[in-house]
């Protein structure tokens, strides 16, 4: 699979890459919520939002935490400040939609939700993929695929 900047994803974290699109529509509705952007009401967005990660947004960060870290932590060193950052800004992800599950978010805490997780989303795929990538040998990448999903 090939991304609109021209990068070539490895199969194995396809399912991850696609996920990834949905969460980027998500996270630029969230942070039009409430503003002349948006022409989505908030609740919808909400329920979008809400959605995304009921259905897959909780399961694709343990994937990512629990499958694909331990995996590059066996062929480079983990304490990395772009490694440290994607697991706090996963926290802070969670926490934000947890609120918003909850219906304890303003229109405003979801525009900054919503930069969050697209600014988040871009960096795994400009950044911490393509690390990955070239650090795991293609026989660890392919033992991995079974473990991701859309």
């Amino acid at each position: 699979m090939t991304n609109r900047k021209g990068i070539r994803r490895h199969e194995a974290l396809q399912p991850l890459s696609r996920h990834h699109m949905m969460g980027l529509h998500v996270g630029l509705k969230l942070s039009r919520a409430g503003t002349e952007e948006s022409n989505i009401p908030t609740e919808q967005i909400i329920e979008d939002a809400m959605e995304f990660w009921c259905l897959g947004g909780q399961e694709h960060f343990r994937e990512e935490e629990e499958v694909l870290l331990p995996a590059y932590a066996l062929y480079e060193d983990i304490h990395q400040p772009d490694i440290v950052e994607m697991l706090l800004e996963h926290v802070l992800i969670r926490s934000g939609m947890d609120e918003l599950c909850r219906g304890n978010i303003s229109e405003e805490q979801m525009g900054e939700l919503g930069e969050l997780l697209h600014g988040h989303i871009r960096k795994e795929e400009r950044i911490l993929f393509p690390m990955i990538e070239a650090a795991l040998p293609e026989e660890k990448l392919q033992e991995l695929a079974p473990y991701l999903h859309d």
